[in-house]
């Protein structure tokens, strides 16, 4: 594989699914089906994401993700709109894994892996601005509606909530409970008009679902995300038609996390004549080359 400078992205990501070795041609694959995915103008096209990539630089390509309507629907957990709230807020450190974790437990610093994160940046802001949320609301509110609240209330260029919000692209959040946000809306719905409704969320899904016989997913990690986008991606069709999987996850241990997209294709989750890649890789380093490429390759031929 011969190099060059100024070389664009894609050309690289196409050298490397000639090369060889590993995970290389796994990222090639990855981009010609995201490509493929994103041209085919008859595709549901959705992306699943755990929250602790938000606290990343991630949480940049997402926004641009939702600005770009790449995606008609996001699937997250909690975390991701604790870390969109909190960081369009007040700013994160970049830290090591290697850090004292006693020392930073006395100076009031969370440590999410190699991100540093001040307890003033976060609870606090979290909670102030979701008592004010919650004013705001009543009757039955899905996650959907509530994520667009969130994304009107931050009202940030830097926001994938604001950005899908302005598009109205729907964020579901069926984990909505396991997190900072979650917490504040248990309590602050003592007394209050309003209560989530997540059978809405799942309507939504349903509707989605079954007006789309094409369905594409791009899947970075795992958890309950991952889950709900391949559990709903069996209905109205075949499955998904491309499955882009990026994690870390084993399958060995039997978790959905771990899981690749053949074994998705035993529950009808994605089709058996499915585009499918699994890229084992930490999401923070394939997603960036991957999405640039896709842009590039965009750019020249939508």
């Amino acid at each position: 594989m011969e190099l060059g400078a100024g070389m664009p992205v894609r050309k690289l990501l196409e050298m490397m699914g000639e090369m060889g070795g590993f995970m290389g041609p796994h990222l090639s694959k990855s981009y010609q089906t995201l490509l493929e995915m994103l041209r085919d103008g008859e595709c549901l096209r959705i992306i699943s994401f755990t929250g602790n990539i938000v606290s990343t630089g991630l949480r940049g390509v997402l926004a641009d993700m939702a600005r770009r309507r790449l995606f008609n629907l996001f699937i997250t957990t909690c975390g991701a709109l604790d870390h969109d709230l909190a960081r369009s807020r007040a700013g994160y450190e970049a830290g090591s894994f290697d850090s004292d974790d006693y020392e930073l437990a006395e100076r009031n610093i969370h440590r999410l892996g190699n991100v540093w994160i001040s307890s003033k940046s976060y609870g606090s802001v979290i909670e102030s601005e979701m008592r004010r949320l919650c004013g705001e609301l009543e009757g039955p509110v899905s996650t959907y509606e509530l994520c667009w609240r969130l994304g009107e209330r931050i009202d940030s260029d830097s926001s994938f909530l604001t950005w899908c919000w302005r598009n109205k692209i729907p964020v579901v959040v069926p984990g909505i409970v396991d997190g900072a946000v979650g917490y504040q809306l248990w309590l602050n719905m003592q007394g209050r008009k309003f209560y989530i409704d997540l059978m809405k969320d799942e309507s939504l899904l349903n509707e989605l679902m079954w007006s789309h016989t094409r369905k594409g997913g791009l899947v970075l990690g795992g958890g309950i995300s991952k889950h709900h986008l391949l559990w709903w991606a069996q209905f109205g069709g075949e499955g998904l038609d491309y499955a882009i999987y990026i994690s870390t996850a084993d399958e060995y241990d039997g978790s959905l996390s771990g899981a690749r997209p053949r074994e998705a294709i035993t529950w009808h989750k994605v089709s058996a004549k499915a585009k499918h890649v699994f890229v084992k890789a930490d999401a923070t380093l394939a997603l960036p080359f991957l999405y640039l490429a896709t842009l590039e390759a965009l750019a020249e031929n939508p």
